[in-house]
């Protein structure tokens, strides 16, 4: 009994090298050539511009009233472990604070549903500060990063682990989280706030 040949599934051709000798001369893939580098030539390279507002790892633009720019998770947390959050965010620093709300963040809480229509109501609270997106799509992770490493005036209220690690990244950006039902500060320079616990 002859065996059945299966057909492999998404078995591609096997194709010829464009370098192969069988392929006609003006067909052929020419071999390209190494240029030697010249080691007297001068190294081009892009160095970042480092923030002037920075002194080493100093942020000199932080100081009250504080610019806090918020998380949507950061809000329901907050809702989570009844906190005020204006409230709250001023026995942290001890001073005054204003939080900011991006148009991905609010479109975040939005897209979230009925079941965080009170999160929603605390974003709509006039004290909360709003900032308009131009960039497209709604994705608040990359929005936040990218206003926080634009302007360091900021600190940046979260709770998401991912976020928390690209942010640590970027020098001179204070982290506010929530720990033990009040809210915490990392990074932020020792003559500013609150104790850390």
């Amino acid at each position: 009994m002859a065996k059945r040949k299966t057909q492999k599934f998404a078995a591609m051709k096997r194709m010829i090298s464009l370098k192969d000798t069988r392929i006609k001369e003006k067909d052929r893939a020419k071999a390209k050539e190494k240029r030697k580098k010249d080691p007297s030539k001068l190294k081009e390279r892009e160095v970042l511009k480092h923030p002037s507002c920075l002194f080493f790892q100093y942020n000199t633009q932080l100081g009250p009233p504080y610019n806090i720019l918020v998380d949507t998770n950061f809000i329901n947390f907050s809702i989570k472990a009844k906190l005020d959050i204006v409230q709250s965010m001023m026995d942290c620093l001890y001073a005054k604070c204003i939080p900011h709300i991006t148009d991905c963040v609010m479109a975040e809480i939005e897209k979230l549903g009925m079941k965080y229509r009170v999160a929603l109501r605390i974003a709509k609270d006039p004290r909360f500060e709003r900032l308009p997106c131009t960039h497209k799509g709604t994705y608040a992770d990359d929005c936040l990063v990218q206003r926080v490493t634009q302007h360091k005036c900021y600190i940046l209220a979260t709770v998401d682990r991912d976020l928390k690690r690209r942010v640590r990244k970027i020098p001179g950006v204070p982290i506010m989280y929530i720990s033990n039902h009040r809210y915490n500060i990392e990074r932020m320079p020792d003559d500013y706030g609150a104790p850390r616990f």
